[in-house]
């Protein structure tokens, strides 16, 4: 019995050493040897020494001069990499496609062709009484998901509670076993009085173009008007990847948004749009690249690197012009 059980014990030892100690030693000593900086998480540097980020992982960037990538479920939170997991059905899938489609897309035909249809939302918008209520009794997981997209909107809400207990008191009557109600809880309630107040504004508490008017009421309007033509957009501009943190888009989806960045670019350079648009296009195809030399998926950029190389780029060129 003691020969077994010293067996055991030595196995157990050995095993532990060898998969807990030295196999993990000979992995890292591998990776440190052969590709350090993919071991160490592909990190991207400033001239400074400082980290800007990962190339495996994605980050937002605000400001139209710079490139955008895939809409992340997970807030761009490496810490919690997800899907959002919203089935076909769910509304709030659809919901997330329109509020990035409403600032970005454009008429396909007609006199309009070409020109964005965010300001026809804005104005249509403008012409519904009272549409921020009917919105937000359509759509209250809609409501409650504008409440927790910022802490601003939280301290809004929370604030308007302090000075509206009797829709706190109904809250709490309709659901007598859960405490007390959280922002998101009195979403609905907050947009009806503050519909009854401002019958055609709209509460722009943050700069983020996705919880603006033409993004939030975008489908709203494609279902007044159906027979409409709008253009077709890559899909990975308006749906997010499985891990939420995809750091690659198209190449299709880089040159969707090639005006907009060459424009800013060209305006706070002071030069030719059509020579910085040449300029950023061919920075593009120099870091497009497709898997297996492009017998498998479309090309891609990744959207950390192609933004730095902006930056450099101009920043270059506006040093050497002074």
């Amino acid at each position: 019995m003691r020969a077994h059980l010293r067996a055991s014990l030595w196995l157990l030892a050995l095993s532990f050493v060898i998969c807990g100690v030295v196999y993990p030693l000979i992995l890292w000593g591998i990776g440190q040897a052969v590709f350090p900086s993919k071991a160490a998480g592909s990190l991207i540097t400033a001239p400074d020494g400082s980290i800007v980020g990962s190339r495996l992982i994605a980050q937002p960037f605000s400001g139209d001069e710079y490139f955008q990538p895939r809409p992340s479920a997970a807030s761009f939170n490496g810490a919690a990499s997800a899907a959002s997991n919203w089935g076909a059905s769910n509304y709030l899938l659809r919901d997330r496609v329109a509020r990035q489609l409403g600032p970005l897309v454009k008429y396909q035909s007609g006199p309009k062709r070409g020109r964005a249809v965010a300001p026809d939302v804005e104005q249509w918008f403008k012409s519904k009484k009272d549409i921020v209520a009917a919105w937000a009794k359509q759509h209250a997981g809609v409501a409650a998901a504008w409440v927790n997209a910022d802490d601003k909107h939280k301290a809004a809400v929370a604030a308007w509670a302090e000075k509206h207990a009797e829709a706190v008191a109904e809250w709490k009557k309709s659901n007598p076993d859960a405490g007390e109600p959280k922002p998101a809880d009195l979403a609905a309630a907050y947009f009806t009085d503050y519909s009854a107040i401002a019958p055609v504004a709209w509460p722009k508490l943050i700069d983020d173009a996705t919880w603006s008017v033409a993004a939030v009421f975008f489908d709203m309007w494609l279902q007044e008007h159906p027979d409409v033509e709008l253009e077709r957009v890559p899909a990975d501009m308006v749906m997010a990847s499985g891990s939420g943190l995809d750091p690659l888009i198209t190449l299709k989806n880089a040159l969707y948004q090639l005006e907009r960045v060459s424009t800013k670019w060209a305006a706070d350079m002071k030069r030719d749009e059509v020579a910085v648009r040449k300029e950023i296009h061919q920075i593009l195809n120099d870091h497009a690249d497709a898997p297996l030399g492009g017998l498998v998926g479309p090309e891609t950029v990744n959207v950390l690197e192609v933004n730095l190389a902006l930056r450099d780029h101009f920043r270059r060129l506006d040093t050497a012009k002074r």
